[in-house]
């Protein structure tokens, strides 16, 4: 098995590895969202009048539903089915009456789920210098021969990989740096449940492994519940699909950057 995948694999199990691992991927919640004060006094209006039409016409002007139905989806990019399917409303809306007009505010100020704030995160732990090196600029990275890691936009980090180091996927790159002079490339993904798209966004960081022709050392970052032991689909391809793959905990990254 590959030493840094074995490393994490026992991380995972013998040590603070979620305690660390918050440091890496914060979990805290944005604050509530806020609700335009004008949209929501045509909300209350149309829940005491009973005005189906433009209770749902307010309600989705804001940045999240009240509730969770299949159909709110298909109305949001159809305004004119509004008109076209009462039955549909009025089953919408009545679910809507049954809640506080002070519930109903709670629920479209939900703050956002955590879940949907990992994507940043990584990027946000390398810069505040958590491998010790400098984050440079594309420009600033061309002239060094320093280790150091590119830090810039998505469209420019793909630039970068496909000019120099002959980067042929149509996907972007979480991670590009340069330690003793040679490259590396990478994805990192918390995956926090072993379902859905979990397993995609797996699937997605391994297919970096595999690039052909990469003038780079191509790495998998990834944290979460693949390495817990147990006979899980993530945990098992780690330990026998891809076990001599450069697939790594980013809590374990720095050593592995620094011994190549």
């Amino acid at each position: 098995m590959n030493q840094w995948l074995k490393l994490s694999i026992e991380y995972a199990n013998q040590r603070s590895y979620l305690d660390d691992l918050f440091r890496v991927y914060p979990t805290i919640p944005d604050g509530i969202r806020e609700i335009n004060t004008s949209i929501w006094e045509e909300v209350e209006l149309a829940i005491n009048t009973q005005d189906n039409v433009q209770l749902i016409e307010n309600l989705l002007k804001l940045d999240l539903f009240p509730i969770k139905d299949s159909y709110v989806a298909y109305l949001k990019r159809d305004k004119t089915a509004l008109n076209r399917n009462p039955a549909t409303i009025a089953r919408i809306c009545g679910r809507i009456y049954e809640m506080w007009v002070d519930k109903v505010y709670e629920s479209c100020s939900e703050a956002k789920e955590t879940n949907r704030q990992m994507g940043p995160a990584f990027r946000n732990w390398l810069k505040k210098k958590s491998l010790w090196v400098d984050l440079l600029k594309i420009s600033d990275f061309l002239a060094s021969s320093q280790n150091a890691i590119l830090d810039e936009w998505d469209s420019w980090m793909m630039r970068f990989a496909r000019e120099y180091l002959w980067y042929e996927r149509n996907k972007g790159l979480d991670f590009i740096a340069r330690f003793n002079g040679k490259y590396v490339i990478g994805e990192a993904k918390f995956l926090t449940d072993f379902w859905g798209h979990q397993n995609a966004q797996f699937e997605d960081a391994i297919s970096t492994l595999y690039t052909p022709n990469l003038k780079a050392i191509p790495i998998a970052i990834l944290d979460g519940v693949l390495y817990i032991y147990w006979k899980n689909k993530l945990h098992k391809s780690i330990t026998e699909k891809y076990a001599d793959a450069n697939i790594m905990s980013s809590l374990v990254l720095r050593e592995f950057l620094y011994q190549i």
